[in-house]
This record gives structure tokens, C-alpha cells and sequence, in this order.
């Protein structure tokens, strides 16, 4: 065998990597001149249809054009379509249904329901020829012949809208309306519209006409909780939709566009109005002649008379937003939409309450340039038993017992005392009145005095500012940042008692500058006469569905209570609220035999007004106040709301067993006197209130350099018997403050009315 040298072993490989890339260079030369020749074919055969000079310019640039623009489009549409078309996931979309509850009281009785209960048992047909022309001729006249999106209607609503300068017509068929109330929700956006758009012509594509309108007319809202024309025909006119005349079918007709403006049961001279539009679009239309509906012009519909069914509205909203977080716990098999839900609710607790809440913004509402109030019961399991959103829910829905974040005032010194107890501190124990400043904010009391030594039940007794804000710094000691250190065990406590809300860390925390809930706050007082264990609120007890099988119970399934504060803590705590009740801010809450306790509080300016008190069965807060945050004129939580909470109460306690609050001793029998001033719904202020306490900044700085005149010249003089017994605040911003809560222990008569004070 012959041996290769490593000289000739380079050699060929060299030459080898030669033949490999004059190879490569001749592929890709023979390559290129292939493709060089097909170029060339493909040029002289395309020079055939050259166009040029106008003819390129008239007709093939704007098809190129308009190719490319509409490519860039249905790319942009494909984009647009794929958020919208995933709403349509479900298989079952078109029998699926949103959840129906009708709702019963805690011992059974029927009070209402939320949700839409479908009833497609009527056919088209069977429908008045009226009642399909009336929605027709209001809705989508052109129904029949657009495909889901009205081109012309919608012109001529943008046209119409911008000429009035503001929204005159409406631009969305009955596919579009429809699409929305299957699929979508009710906010007034660009992404929805889009959607919208979308989904009507895929519903288009999908189902008829006639199935596209009588799902429309099965499912839109309608107003007093209905859903359908039938079932609006039914709450309105008390007959089926089969059976409605030409002028009760343009009522109905006019409910599409605004169901609560022009609901007849709220609004008839509007909902007549509102037909009479109808009648005119009927005309217009040409369904109908004026002849036709001159009938139903001189005798209009007339609805069933609904004042005196008295729902609890607002207690039924929150009922079904709990019951809808409720289900979405249940198992993903489950498919039963229709449920029974036995509530925690007492229509005699609920009546009173709305009595009370309207009689005393009757009577004071005026004096003390307050419009509106909330206020919630529960029992010790965080039941609850009543709640009052708002003075009118026909006129507001807004719930201000659940929805609402307003500042509690010193109804919030109560979880600082809890976290005082519970870092080292008794009842006993001896605190300082005295000036304090956290950087450049500087609390005060009422009066801009100071009282010197006192207990801690004195303290909150007289709801001393400076205390919890000095007691926030002493819990934080050996730690970098004092006052933050002690702020964080109060959100701490806080948070275990049941408040959920943000409460945002500022030097002002401790005297109630943060914002809550008013439901929260009720329920996470009961922390204290429930022996420290904390209940979270609701309302619903039972769940069952249409066929009577249970489904889910409170009891068995509901959240259990937890320990948030020792049970120490929470008598020694009882103990000390009950003097804020008994001789402190909030005498007029006192309950004859029946041991109570509780917080007064008012916020900066008097814009928030609280009572939160609890007894051995029951927890409550109210709150009064303005929904623009205005403020009211002085009034304070000793005064309205400690007098609704006793009227309340009392009621709540007919007929039930009284427990003991532990570390209270047993409720103290009123004077015969007092007990009837307690007793009587107060009377009308016999001070002449001035207006709110509004000052300018310059204004507030000029009382601020007098008030430190006045507290150089307090530092050398002592005077005897000087006392506050008021919450107030002097904060480097006026955001920060807490306002006194009464001034009940200045009165003779501690059940007197307060009356609002000159300023």
C-alpha cells in the first residue's frame, strides 16, 4: 500500500475545494442567467398590457390604489373582527341566559327579583301587528332591508346629532342593539361600537330576520326590572303583550331608548310624551295615518299604579352582586341560571330604616344643608339585616352604603385604641393632651385647647384628636420611622376587623382621613361585642334553585368567623365605647334597658357625618352627608345619624332577646324625661343656621397665624376646668382633618336635638 505524504495529502485537497467552488460559482451563473431570461419573458410578455399616458392615470392607478388600501382594510378588519368574534365562543350562546334570582326575606316572604328571566313563549305572530310596527318605525325602519348595519340610518344620525350638537338620533339597528345585549355591556366606547359592528353581521349570517327581532324584543331591558315587552307589558298594563292596544304598545315601544327615563311607573308625563314621539314615527314611517293614531293621541295608556310596592332596591342590588359572585364559584358543570335566594334582610328592620333616613333629612335636611344618607344593620354573623343606600333610588341608584368611599372621621379612633390595647396599653392607662406634630402637620383639638393628662376611655370618650395620632408614634417606638411603624399595626388591625379598603398611609390615618366603606365599616365593628372574632358581611343565607333543591347555605358554606383582636381587647374596647354612648358624643343614641356602644365622626368641613355603635344582637353604621362633597352646615355624628341609629335600633330590638355586650354591664334604664326626648323624632333646630364653613386660603392662613397667637399665650396661662369633648383637626392640608362629632356633653339635655351652630 502507498503511503501518502503529508505534502501531497494538502494538495489534494486543495484542489478539491477548487473543483467545490467553481461548482457553486457555475450553479449560481447559470442560475442567475435563467432567472435573467425568465424576467425578460415575463417583461415582454406584460409590455402587452401596458396602458399609458391618461389611461394609466384614470384607470389603473386607482385600481392599484384601491387595492392596496382595501388589502391594509381587511387586514385592519381581520384585527378589529377577532376580540369581537370571541364573544361569540360559546356554542350554547344563543339558550344561554343571564342568571335570574328572585329574592325572599329571612323568613321566607317574597321581596323581589334582579336578573333577566327569558320568556320566549310567544311567537312572532302572535305579537300585536302594532306593537311590530311601533318598534319598527322607532328603532330600525329599515330593518328588512340592511344587512345588521343601517348605512343610510346611521348617516343621517351623525348628520342630525351634529346639526342639534348633541345626541338627537340614534345610529344602531336593531341587529347592532340586539348584539349588544347578548354579547357586550353598555359603555360608551370606540372598542364596543367596533364589536357591536361586527357582531351584528355575524348574527346576520347566523339567524333571520325574524329571529334576529323577536330576540330583540324578548330580551331588552324594559325598565322596573323587566326584561321583554312581555314581561313589561305585564308589570305596566297588567295583561299579556298579546293583548295590548296601539297606545300601551307606543309606550313600550318608547322604553327601548331610555328604560328608567321613561318608565310610566316613575315618570308618566314623560313616558306619554315619549309615546306620542312614537306615534309621530309611525306617520313619518308610513305604517300608519294620522287618522290611525288620533285614537291613541286623546286616550294614552295608562299604567298600573306601583308606589306602594316598596322593594328594597337597594338591598336587592347588593344581594345580586353578591349572588353573582357567588355562582362564579360554583362548579364549571354546573348550568342552572335560575335561583331562589333567601336573604338576611327584615322588611320591619328595613321599613324603619328608610323611615327614619326620610324623616330626618325632612326635618333637618334643610337646617343642616344635608341631602343624602346610608346606613346598614347587621347581626354578630354579618348578616345583613338592612341597608339604606340613599334617599331615592328612583332617583339615584348609586348605593352609598356599599359603593361609596368616604373619609369615617373619628368613627375610625376605635381600631387605634384595639391596636393600642394590643401593644401594652389598658383602659387605665395615662396619655398626655398635649401638642404634637408629625413633619409639619400638626393636629389639634376642638377648640385649639388641650386638656393635660387623662385615661384612654376619657380620651375617646371626649374623642381627643391628639391621643390616637401621639398613640400611633408610641406603637411604632424602636423602629426607624415611628409614626409609619405605628400606622401600619393600625391598618393591620384594621384589616383583620374586616376593612378592605386602600387606606392609604398618611400622618392623618389614625384620626379617620382614609376612606371606607360603609357596610365594611358597620360589619367589622361586631368585632368587638362578637368577642374579637371578625365577620365578613352579607345578605345572602340560602341559595336554592327554581325547583326547590339547595344548592349553597351560609351556615355550611360560608365564610367561618376569624379571631382579629383578643377577646380582652374587645370587652376592654366595648367598655370604653359604651361612655362614648352613655356621657360622651353620642347621648342620643342611648337605648332605654339596652346596653350600646359606639364611635361618633365628622370629617373636614362637615362634609361626612358619622355614628357607628353596635349592641349585644346588632352592628350599625349611618352616615349623612352630600354627594358632592360639599359641606353640610355643622352637622356633626352626635346629631342625625346617632339619632337614626337610636330609632332604628329600637325597632331592630322589638321582640328579640337582648344580649349582654361583654364588658358591658347591663343597659341603663332612662329618666322618664329623657327617655321621651329620645323617643321623639327631634324637633326643628331652634338656631338659625348660617351658611357652610367655607374659608379662602388666604382666610384660613390668617386664622392660622391668630390661632398660634392664642396658643403662645394658652402655653403661660393655665385655666381651670378647661376641657374638649369634640374631634377636630388643623392639618398642613385641609384634606387631612377630622371635625368635631358634637356637642352633645356641652348640652343640659343630652337627648335634645343638636342644632347646628352660627357661625
Amino acid at each position: 500500500m502507498r503511503q501518502i505524504v503529508p505534502s501531497e495529502w494538502k494538495k489534494r485537497f486543495r484542489h478539491f475545494l477548487l473543483d467545490l467552488d467553481a461548482r457553486i460559482d457555475s450553479t449560481l451563473f447559470s442560475s442567475g442567467a435563467g432567472l435573467r431570461e425568465l424576467w425578460e419573458r415575463y417583461s415582454t410578455f406584460m409590455d402587452r398590457f401596458y396602458v399609458g399616458r391618461w389611461k394609466r392615470w384614470v384607470f389603473v392607478e386607482p385600481i392599484s390604489e384601491g387595492a392596496t388600501i382595501g388589502l391594509a382594510g381587511l387586514v385592519l378588519m381581520l384585527a378589529l373582527a377577532v376580540p369581537a368574534f370571541r364573544e361569540t365562543s360559546d356554542d350554547d350562546w344563543l339558550k344561554k341566559s343571564d342568571l335570574a334570582v328572585s329574592f325572599l326575606d329571612r323568613y321566607g316572604n317574597p321581596i323581589g327579583n334582579r336578573g333577566i328571566k327569558h320568556n320566549d313563549s310567544i311567537p312572532l305572530e302572535d305579537f300585536p301587528d302594532n306593537l311590530i310596527k311601533a318598534t319598527l318605525a322607532t328603532e330600525d325602519r329599515r330593518f328588512y332591508d340592511h344587512f345588521g348595519i343601517d348605512i343610510a340610518g346611521t348617516t343621517r344620525a351623525l348628520v342630525t346629532n351634529a346639526q342639534a350638537g348633541g345626541v338627537r338620533q340614534g345610529g344602531s339597528s336593531i341587529t347592532q342593539q340586539l348584539a349588544k345585549n347578548l354579547f357586550l355591556n353598555n359603555e360608551r366606547t370606540i372598542e364596543r361600537k367596533v364589536k357591536e359592528a361586527f357582531l351584528a353581521i355575524w348574527l346576520e349570517t347566523r339567524l333571520s330576520k325574524n329571529e334576529i327581532l323577536k330576540l330583540y324584543l324578548d330580551r331588552a331591558y324594559m325598565g322596573g326590572g323587566t326584561f321583554g315587552v312581555d314581561g313589561a307589558a305585564h308589570f305596566y298594563f297588567n295583561k299579556s303583550a298579546r293583548d295590548v292596544n296601539l297606545a300601551e304598545a307606543a309606550m313600550l315601544a318608547g322604553l327601548f331608548k331610555a328604560p328608567t327615563k321613561y318608565a310610566p311607573h316613575i315618570n308618566l308625563p314623560a313616558a306619554r310624551a315619549r309615546a306620542n314621539v312614537v306615534l309621530d314615527n309611525l306617520v313619518d314611517a308610513g305604517f300608519m295615518t294620522e287618522g290611525q293614531v288620533f285614537g291613541a293621541r286623546r286616550n294614552p295608556a295608562n299604567a298600573v299604579d306601583r308606589r306602594d310596592e316598596n322593594s328594597p332596591n337597594y338591598y336587592l342590588d347588593y344581594a345580586f352582586d353578591e349572588m353573582r359572585k357567588l355562582v362564579m364559584t360554583f362548579p364549571k358543570s354546573y348550568t342552572e341560571r335560575v335561583f331562589v335566594v333567601r336573604t338576611a334582610i327584615d322588611m320591619n328592620v328595613q321599613h324603619a330604616a328608610e323611615a327614619a333616613v326620610e324623616n330626618q333629612l325632612r326635618q333637618f335636611g334643610r337646617d343642616y344643608h344635608a341631602t343624602q344618607a346610608a346606613l346598614a344593620l347587621a347581626d354578630l354573623d354579618g348578616g345583613v339585616r338592612a341597608m339604606v343606600g340613599g334617599r331615592d333610588y328612583g332617583a339615584s341608584q348609586f348605593n352609598r352604603a356599599v359603593d361609596a368611599m368616604r373619609q369615617p372621621g373619628s368613627s375610625f379612633k376605635p381600631y387605634v385604641y384595639a391596636t393600642a390595647l394590643m401593644n401594652g396599653f389598658t383602659p387605665k392607662s395615662i396619655v398626655v393632651d398635649g401638642p404634637v406634630c408629625i413633619g409639619n402637620w400638626c393636629p389639634q383639638n376642638y377648640g385649639r385647647s388641650y386638656s393635660g393628662s387623662m385615661t384612654l376611655t376619657t380620651a375617646i370618650t371626649r374623642s381627643v384628636n391628639v391621643i390616637p395620632v401621639k398613640l400611633s408614634i408610641a406603637m411604632g417606638k424602636g423602629s426607624p420611622n415611628p409614626p409609619r411603624a405605628g400606622r401600619a399595626k393600625i391598618v393591620e388591625t384594621a384589616r383583620k376587623m374586616g376593612i378592605t379598603a386602600p387606606l392609604v398611609d398618611t400622618p392623618s390615618l389614625p384620626i379617620g382621613s382614609t376612606e371606607v366603606s360603609l357596610v365594611e365599616h358597620a360589619v367589622a365593628y361586631a368585632a368587638f361585642p362578637n368577642k374579637g372574632r371578625a365577620v365578613k358581611p352579607h345578605s345572602v343565607l340560602e341559595v336554592r334553585t327554581g325547583t326547590g333543591d339547595l344548592v349553597w347555605r351560609w351556615d355550611r358554606d360560608g365564610k367561618k368567623p376569624t379571631q382579629a383582636i383578643p377577646a380582652s381587647v374587645a370587652a376592654d374596647m366595648s367598655e370604653m365605647m359604651s361612655h362614648v354612648v352613655d356621657e360622651g358624643t353620642a347621648r342620643r343614641a342611648r337605648l332605654d334597658g339596652i346596653p350600646a356602644a359606639g364611635k361618633t365622626g365628622t370629617t373636614n368641613a362637615f362634609r361626612d357625618a358619622w355614628f357607628v355603635g353596635f349592641t349585644g344582637n346588632f352592628s350599625m353604621a349611618v352616615w349623612y352627608g352630600n354627594d358632592d362633597y360639599s359641606p353640610t352646615n355643622r352637622m356633626t355624628g352626635g346629631s342625625l345619624p346617632a339619632q337614626t341609629w337610636h330609632d332604628v335600633m329600637v325597632v331592630a330590638h322589638q321582640g328579640v332577646e337582648v344580649r349582654d355586650i361583654p364588658g358591658v354591664g347591663p343597659g341603663k334604664r332612662l329618666p322618664p324625661d329623657v327617655l321621651a326626648a329620645a323617643n321623639a323624632n327631634a324637633k326643628a333646630p331652634e338656631v338659625n343656621p348660617g351658611p357652610p364653613p367655607i374659608l379662602t386660603r388666604r382666610g384660613a392662613n390668617i386664622l392660622v397665624r391668630v390661632e398660634k397667637l392664642f396658643d403662645d399665650a394658652a402655653k403661660t396661662v393655665n385655666v381651670p376646668g378647661k376641657t374638649t369633648s369634640n374631634d377636630a383637626a388643623k392639618p398642613a392640608s385641609p384634606s387631612s382633618v377630622a371635625f368635631p362629632d358634637s356637642f352633645a356633653s356641652a348640652t343640659s339635655d343630652p337627648a335634645a336635638p343638636v342644632p347646628p351652630r352660627k357661625n
